[in-house]
């Protein structure tokens, strides 16, 4: 039955008893109603269920799979302004909204509420894609008054997504800012980005492209239950190989780390990388804002029952007490010893494996409106 929202937003809390166990391929166990919506639903067990309102009928039989669903979005505009001062960067493309990765820790799942979905199964299986942005890209990179600066992709969720072999929006994207020597910084987990190395190579040449491959595991069985559908670990690391040999700046970015599951892996993660190729660094830690939280921690006390009170306590002590706290964990300096030996730690690997070095900057100098756009040659003919 729905009942009327509550007037905050209160995530609801991980069962204590049964934690819902994920849908074969996708990463979250449960779907609640965006915090937006005027009512709220909660699935709940009939008797013809497992007892979790999802995953198995009582003969112990499996659901099926979830479908993708995709739905074509008009943008208006491509290129977000972004003054976040947690980030490095002032503006950024998203050709996809939602992420079938299904990673259950994505901080991007919360976004999926501006849309009237749940930041849990839709936010994996109910896309958006953005077939215009190569038109609107062209449009906005041509206006007179439009100054160039670094563009990040990936920042929210992975350009390099599943439903990018069928789109290839990612490619017009490449294609578009080669034209008009525009740089751009890539982050992804996709083994898809080594399609486009015949772009990137060219771009990297002229000093107008990096990318940053994350890697959170080498462990197959973690990275498979937290990330179902992102390439797997091997084929990050192939890709770091495949890209460094084309000339290709690629860096690794160890994240996020979750105390007490996979940040003893990070160094490994680092040396594995430099040896491949990679020629800078750099890492995160969990965060779990608004519906976050209670996804992961379902997911948590499914995957790790017994190290799940542990990891949590971890990360609330991180957060000044909270499941997440941005002022306490990323404002100034860091307070909590666990945050501080990781950061501790990955500076010394850095320096180590030769991550510390200073990069070049990518050349905003080069940009240029190609000719058949601008008309400008025609003054000359």
């Amino acid at each position: 039955m729905a009942r009327a929202a509550p007037l905050s937003f209160r995530p609801p809390r991980p069962s204590e008893d049964r934690p819902p166990a994920p849908r074969k391929g996708r990463g979250a166990g449960s779907n609640h109603s965006g915090r937006y919506e005027s009512e709220k639903r909660e699935a709940i067990d009939d008797g013809w269920g497992d007892g979790t309102g999802n995953g198995a009928v009582n003969d112990g039989e499996e659901m099926p799979p979830l479908r993708t669903e995709i739905t074509i979005e008009k943008p208006r505009k491509i290129i977000t302004a972004n003054n976040s001062p947690y980030v490095g960067f002032d503006r950024s493309i998203n050709p996809y909204r939602g992420c079938e990765h299904g990673c259950i820790y994505c901080f991007a799942r919360p976004t999926h509420a501006y849309m009237g979905l749940s930041a849990g199964l839709d936010f994996e299986t109910k896309l958006f894609a953005k077939p215009s942005a190569q038109k609107l890209l062209e449009k906005e990179l041509s206006n007179k008054n439009y100054k160039p600066r670094v563009v990040a992709m990936g920042t929210n969720t992975d350009p390099y997504q599943p439903i990018e072999r069928k789109f290839q929006i990612m490619r017009g994207l490449l294609s578009t800012f080669s034209r008009f020597n525009h740089p751009v910084t890539i982050l992804t987990k996709a083994h898809l980005i080594t399609r486009d190395i015949d772009i990137l190579a060219l771009m990297a040449a002229k000093n107008l492209t990096r990318a940053m491959v994350s890697i959170t595991t080498q462990d197959k069985a973690l990275a498979r239950s937290m990330e179902p559908r992102a390439s797997s670990p091997p084929k990050r690391f192939e890709l770091i190989q495949k890209l460094s040999s084309a000339g290709i700046s690629i860096g690794v970015m160890t994240g996020p780390m979750i105390p007490g599951l996979n940040d003893d892996e990070m160094e490994a993660i680092m040396e594995k990388a430099a040896d491949l190729g990679a020629s800078f660094s750099a890492y995160t830690i969990l965060r779990l804002p608004l519906e976050v939280s209670p996804l992961f921690q379902e997911w948590l006390e499914a995957f790790a029952p017994t190290r799940a009170k542990r990891i949590m306590r971890h990360i609330r002590d991180m957060n000044g007490g909270k499941d997440y706290d941005p002022q306490w964990s990323r404002g100034g300096e860091i307070k909590s010893s666990y945050a501080q030996l990781i950061g501790q730690r990955n500076r010394a690997a850095r320096a180590r494996f030769g991550f510390d070095r200073e990069r070049r900057a990518l050349d905003l100098s080069q940009f240029c409106v190609p000719s058949e756009i601008s008309g400008q040659m025609n003054l000359f003919e």
